[in-house]
C-alpha cells in the first residue's frame, strides 16, 4: 500500500485544492486559465499562490517522503518542447486543459468537459499506437 500513498495523497490535495478554489472564490481550476490570467494580470494574488504552489509541489514531497520524486524524460529536448506547445495551443483552442476539464468539469458532470476528456483519452491512445507502431 506504501507504493500507492504519494499517488492517493497528491490526488487528494489536487481534489481539495480544486474544491476550495471553486468554493472560496467561485474559479475552475484549470491550470491553462490560471497561468493565462496570471499573464494577463487577472486575479495576480490567486493565480500567483495556485501556481507557486504548484512549484512547491516537489519541495512539498520531499519533507514528505524524505527523497525527490523521480521523473525520467526519454525524449529528445525538441521533441519536449514540440509537445509542450501543442497541449499548451490545444488547451487554448478547447477552451480548457486537462485538469480543468478532467478535474472539475467531469466532478460538475460538464457535458462539454465529458466530450473534451474523451477526446484527450483516446488522443493520447491513438498518439501512443501510432508511435510505437501498432496496427489500428
Amino acid at each position: 500500500m506504501t507504493s500507492y500513498l504519494p499517488s492517493l495523497l497528491g490526488g487528494a490535495l489536487i481534489g481539495l485544492s480544486s474544491m476550495m478554489l471553486l468554493i472560496l472564490n467561485g474559479r475552475i481550476a484549470g491550470i491553462s486559465g490560471i497561468v493565462g490570467g496570471l499573464l494577463q494580470g487577472n486575479n495576480r494574488w490567486t493565480n500567483a499562490a495556485f501556481v507557486v504552489g504548484l512549484l512547491l509541489g516537489p519541495v512539498g514531497y520531499f519533507l514528505t517522503f524524505h527523497h525527490w520524486p523521480t521523473a525520467t524524460i526519454t525524449a529528445s529536448l525538441p521533441l519536449v518542447m514540440m509537445a509542450g506547445f501543442l497541449v499548451g495551443f490545444g488547451s487554448r483552442m478547447g477552451s480548457g486543459c486537462t485538469s480543468g476539464h478532467g478535474i472539475m468539469g467531469l466532478a460538475r458532470l460538464s457535458p462539454r468537459s465529458i466530450v473534451a476528456v474523451v477526446t484527450f483519452l483516446l488522443s493520447g491512445a491513438l498518439a501512443v499506437a501510432l508511435l510505437h507502431g501498432a496496427v489500428l
